[in-house]
């Protein structure tokens, strides 16, 4: 994949999507926020004192130095740099030793607002103005997740891991949305839930994964005290993936980071009743660090080798019309979104004409 073409989806993609941004518990009280980068961009996500979430490009508007760092509380944003402070909902409200300045007016400056929303559980950003709300794009995504993790809002984070993989983001994408590839490199994972009844669906910009636990025993973890009996998957375009496996109330957040043409970071966020984990979520944290994440990047890290050979072109999409989990629609669904996302990137009409910059694509 050409430099070029990540830096335009970065830009054409990622700076034009909602985008995972923490748990709702860190923004839950008047002054809390939390720090974060969206498309390369710093953007700090607060509560004001009225309760109102915000969220800003994390920027001084006076010599452009960030302004806040990690998560925490605050009365003000105050710049570490020359203590410029504003409100939480983002106004100027003092600029040292600018007072006795004619021309200078606290009333004209303000944060840069980037759009914010609560969805499901969670917190997410959007660098575009234009874009749609995020619940006027999925309608049905924040009711399924709330039927299928009624407590995910009450949940507390307890863990995080992260990955990095030479890989680009997209196979990574591939990988994760179909279970055509389970039974051959996930035996722990097929012990652990009932293919039989694995489903995958599509819906607009997101698709979903459902399957019973299996009633045996398995390698992968103990279940014996579960109270949620359900595998149950979700993937948002583009890049954020909400898991919520059998065992006790849990809810994680697998958010895939495009880090070059070949790179990919990944973090995995787990939420559970307790921040202290029980001897089976242990184990649970253990089998997705140890056994499936690791098989799973062995797979994407293989592709991507494989994708720089002349031997590979373009490989066939595998669907079963009957709409069995071993499918592979759902890449096919990501594609389409892809190829929908390219298509205004590169300025081509709705007939496939070519835009004036159409930039083509190599094994992107």
């Amino acid at each position: 994949m050409e430099p070029k073409w990540f830096d335009a989806e970065i830009n054409g993609v990622f700076a034009r999507t909602w985008q995972w941004v923490c748990h709702i518990e860190k923004l839950r009280k008047p002054g809390s926020y939390v720090s974060a980068t969206v498309a390369g961009m710093p953007i700090a996500v607060v509560r004001d004192r009225a309760g109102v979430l915000r969220a800003f490009y994390n920027v001084c508007k006076h010599r452009a130095h960030e302004l806040l760092s990690g998560s925490g509380t605050a009365r003000n944003i105050i710049c570490p740099y020359h203590a410029w402070t504003y409100a939480l909902s983002g106004e100027l409200k003092a600029a040292r030793r600018a007072d006795d300045m004619e021309t200078f007016d606290k009333s004209e400056i303000c944060l840069d607002q980037v759009q914010v929303e609560e969805f499901g559980g969670f917190v997410y950003v959007n660098l575009d103005p234009a874009a749609s709300a995020l619940v006027d794009q999925a309608p049905d995504l924040a009711a399924e997740i709330a039927r299928w993790a009624p407590d995910v809002a009450e949940l507390t984070h307890a863990k995080r891991l992260t990955y990095e993989l030479k890989s680009n983001w997209k196979n990574v994408v591939d990988n994760f949305l179909e279970c055509y590839h389970c039974h051959v490199a996930h035996k722990e994972f097929v012990d652990l839930i009932d293919m039989d009844t694995y489903d995958v669906r599509t819906h607009g910009i997101w698709s979903s994964h459902f399957a019973e636990a299996g009633k045996q025993e398995n390698s992968a973890y103990d279940l014996s005290g579960a109270t949620i009996s359900q595998h149950a998957v979700w993937w948002l375009w583009p890049n954020t993936c909400l898991l919520r496996y059998p065992g006790r109330g849990n809810f994680m957040v697998l958010q895939i980071l495009p880090d070059g043409p070949e790179r990919t970071l990944e973090t995995w966020d787990f939420y559970f009743e307790t921040p202290e984990l029980s001897d089976a979520e242990v184990q649970s944290v253990k089998y997705i660090d140890d056994v499936l994440q690791q098989q799973d990047i062995r797979l994407v890290e293989s592709v991507q080798r494989g994708m720089r050979t002349p031997a590979f072109d373009q490989g066939r999409i595998v669907f079963d019309p009957s709409g069995t989990g071993l499918s592979e629609h759902g890449v096919h669904h990501f594609h389409s979104l892809l190829v929908g996302a390219y298509r205004t990137l590169v300025g081509m009409d709705d007939e496939g004409a070519e835009g004036p910059d159409r930039l083509v694509p190599s094994n992107a």
